[in-house]
């Protein structure tokens, strides 16, 4: 998913390069495919090794002694091969079958222990409580001004403590239950407990899209869904995705050729974990997260509580507090961030992700697409009143009338939430500010520069993997899969069959989407899912199909806002739920994870964390009084105030008003051409000069900034950038062993005990308020919200 994929609900920014902090070598661009582009977005061929010891290599998986199995005649010859070798133990590196990848050789073991338990009760126990923890986090602050979002790196790094105590301590009793054995403590904790309990408790971690619309229903629509209804549509969302990734395995997992990249930075840090044994007498990952829990634990106190103003630091707002243009470029909500700094590490964190988590050269790529946009081309418009902009503040996602008050959409509705020309032609058309229509177009270039880029730096290879996936014998891993039995295509079917159906039966009794919409929503995933797929199994880059689904059922049912998102739910994020589940298929794949195991703790992951990050929404959206709103600070809900805006303009309005020839926003559709242009004279100069500046460009990821904002404060990029220059330039160039030692559980640290201090927090000082004094007030750019430049 790229950043511009959820511009109209604001989802932390995702980069559609690997979330890994990167180690500047270009050995391992080389081994992707050896384009100079690549330098930088996924070298990473050192930065989960985290040597305690530099001497000590990632070396096999240690275990028990080598398998042997009595030959069978009717075993595939590959099965034997496989099985003679491991009798005949370890083969030297020049001989031993391998993938023909060195990206994956690099970093997949190829050998495996059948024998290995993996579904174990620490996997269950383990993996429902991280679930319950991440969904509980991350939907809570999903409503919050800053949006921490806890992931998969924190269940991996507590998750190996713990099992191993419970390995320690727990019975080794065995149990008989109706005929199946099984026993509270098998043995040592190894790795493939580890990596199931990480894919049980982030299968479905992050607020669902679907939320997005359960949210919007019930505090801007005034029609709420109900629990159940909205159980069942998000499950259906989520579930819908894990046919599609099932019954693309053969295409999307099991070939060689599909690499999925992403997923070997995570076999990595598997990896080190259980097998560097030499620790020494250092600090050890898990002491350093600790220590950064306790600091981050207790200093969110100051900035969350007792001192807000230190969540946002602008310094133009304090010298020119009376200054409406001084406002505009230093706030962070409502304005561009300039010269506004922090001493909260939500703020660092929280929109952008971990800084530590991103490779520097991608990093620079971001933040010099966010100055082109937001501190030279929403300046030049909107203070030139292009589109009649100046009478709104220059950054936000509040819709305006023409006059710059705000819109009210009851004025234009009838009692059923359809759009009434005549009230509309009444009232008078919907406007926004000029920054938020200008990322719209960016958005439509986004996606075609992303295609073009694709084909200019991948199109040959994509073209020969593809052959390749149909043409190459199995690797390694493949036979070595063999060993375990398949999920049966028909559990997929099944599951198709039951989650289609029940969509139908939610829009259709609960008036979300007409019976026969939901049916073009599932085709296009069914379209999509494998050539996509392909694109992000060997570039690590998924073009988005936001703006397509929006297009769609915007012009097929406008005037219908509800219908227009739920479409988009369907029809866009199926699609993105299976690629998801399709890495973490290709993970258990690398990791030699039973594919039974996989499919049952992804399935009851996804169903524990919906019901759990539900509970959570209609908790919040029941107690805090006026949620959503800048009087419920800090539940303003940034995202959903941006979903919202977005079903109004898409649906409500539809995009034949909103950019038709009589529109003023019209001329952004001509960016979709421009976004055919954008990648062609920075390849053309990568390939005439190879080692120059030029190497590092990479216009996709540059664009991408503007899919996030609105609703990402400005500051928070800003802050992120200064963050990831400490980090991963200073930090990474000149302490490099500290920085691949203790970086990740420095990061996974200072969130986690952030997450829970903001909820404990929450709960004690729930009907609480500081004394007013300078500290206590977090806005100090007073005029940044209220109006524009012209008005004053």
């Amino acid at each position: 998913m790229t950043l511009s994929d959820r511009k109209d609900d604001g989802e932390p920014p995702l980069s559609p390069t690997p979330a890994v902090a990167s180690s500047q070598t270009p050995e391992f661009a080389d081994q992707l495919g050896g384009t100079p582009d690549n330098a930088g977005m996924l070298e990473s061929n050192q930065i989960f090794s985290f040597p305690e010891d530099e001497k000590t290599p990632i070396a096999d998986p240690p275990g028990p002694e080598p398998i042997t199995k009595p030959s069978n005649s009717n075993e595939p010859e590959h099965v034997k091969n496989s099985i003679k070798k491991t009798e005949e133990g370890d083969v030297s590196s020049d001989t031993e079958e391998d993938s023909p990848f060195d990206i994956v050789k690099c970093s997949v073991s190829n050998k495996d222990d059948p024998t290995m338990y993996s579904l174990t009760f620490r996997v269950w126990f383990l993996g429902a409580i991280f679930t319950g923890v991440l969904s509980f986090v991350n939907q809570f602050f999903f409503y919050r001004q800053n949006q921490l979002s806890l992931g998969g790196s924190v269940v991996q790094l507590l998750a190996f403590p713990t099992g191993y105590v419970m390995a320690r301590v727990l019975p080794k009793r065995k149990f008989n239950t109706f005929g199946w054995k099984w026993s509270l403590n098998p043995g040592p904790f190894n790795i493939k407990e580890h990596v199931l309990i990480s894919i049980f408790a982030t299968a479905s971690s992050g607020s669902p899209y679907a939320i997005d619309v359960v949210t919007i229903k019930k505090i801007w629509y005034k029609s709420d869904l109900g629990f159940a209804a909205s159980l069942m549509f998000i499950l259906t969302s989520q579930m819908m995705g894990y046919s599609f990734a099932g019954m693309t395995r053969k295409l999307l997992v099991y070939p060689a050729a599909m690499i999925w990249p992403s997923t070997l930075i995570s076999v990595t840090l598997f990896r080190t974990f259980h097998e560097i044994q030499n620790f020494g007498s250092r600090m050890t990952r898990t002491k350093m997260f600790w220590i950064c829990f306790a600091v981050s634990f207790f200093w969110y106190f100051i900035p969350n509580f007792v001192a807000p103003a230190l969540t946002y630091i602008a310094l133009l707002c304090y010298m020119a507090p009376n200054n409406v243009i001084a406002n505009q470029l230093g706030d962070s909500y409502n304005g561009l961030g300039m010269l506004n700094f922090t001493l909260d590490w939500s703020t660092i964190s929280s929109n952008m992700g971990s800084p530590i988590a991103y490779p520097w050269v991608m990093a620079c790529n971001l933040f010099a697409g966010f100055v082109i946009v937001m501190w030279i081309i929403t300046p030049i418009g909107y203070y030139s009143n292009v589109w009649g902009s100046g009478n709104m503040p220059i950054y936000t996602a509040h819709l305006y009338k023409t006059n710059g008050s705000a819109y009210n959409i009851h004025e234009i509705m009838t009692p059923d939430q359809h759009l009434d020309e005549a009230k509309y032609a009444e009232y008078g058309p919907v406007r926004m500010t000029f920054q938020f229509a200008i990322t719209y177009g960016i958005g439509f270039a986004a996606v075609i520069t992303l295609l073009v880029y694709i084909g200019l730096h991948y199109g040959q290879e994509i073209y020969q993997r593809v052959r390749q996936s149909r043409q190459q014998d199995e690797d390694i891993h493949m036979k070595l899969m063999r060993h375990y039995e398949e999920v049966p295509h028909w559990w997929y079917m099944i599951l198709f069959v039951i989650t289609f159906a029940l969509s139908i039966v939610v829009c259709e009794v609960y008036h979300m989407m007409p019976w026969y919409w939901v049916v073009v929503s599932t085709i296009i995933p069914l379209v999509f899912t494998v050539p996509i797929g392909i694109i992000q199994a060997i570039s690590n880059q998924q073009p988005g199909l936001n703006v397509i689904t929006e297009f769609i059922i915007g012009y097929g049912m406008p005037g219908n806002p509800i219908a227009n998102v739920t479409f988009k739910v369907y029809g866009y994020i199926t699609m993105t739920q299976a690629l998801n589940l399709v890495s973490d298929l290709k993970l258990g794949h690398y990791m030699k994870i039973p594919p039974k195991h996989m499919f049952i703790v992804q399935l009851v992951g996804t169903i524990l964390a919906s019901f759990i990050e539900l509970a959570v929404a209609y908790w919040l959206m029941n107690s805090v009084a006026n949620i959503c709103t800048p009087e419920g600070y800090p539940f303003t809900c940034i995202s959903a105030n941006t979903f919202y805006s977005a079903s109004v303009l898409w649906g409500l309005i539809g995009p034949g008003k909103l950019f038709g020839s009589s529109s003023p926003y019209h001329p952004v559709l001509y960016l979709f051409f421009v976004g055919a242009l954008l990648p062609v004279p920075v390849w053309y100069l990568q390939r005439k000069y190879p080692n120059s500046f030029w190497r590092h460009v990479n216009v996709p990821v540059a664009i991408s900034i503007s899919g996030a904002m609105p609703p990402m404060p400005a500051a928070s990029v800003v802050n992120w950038f200064i963050g990831c220059f400490v980090f991963n330039y200073i930090l990474h160039k000149y302490r490099n062993t500290w920085w691949q030692r203790y970086a990740f559980s420095l990061s996974a640290g200072l969130d986690s005990g952030l997450a829970i201090s903001g909820i404990i927090q929450f709960g004690l000082f729930l009907n609480v308020k500081m004394p007013e004094w300078w500290g206590s007030d977090a806005n100090h750019c007073k005029l940044a919200a209220t109006g524009g430049f012209l008005n004053r």
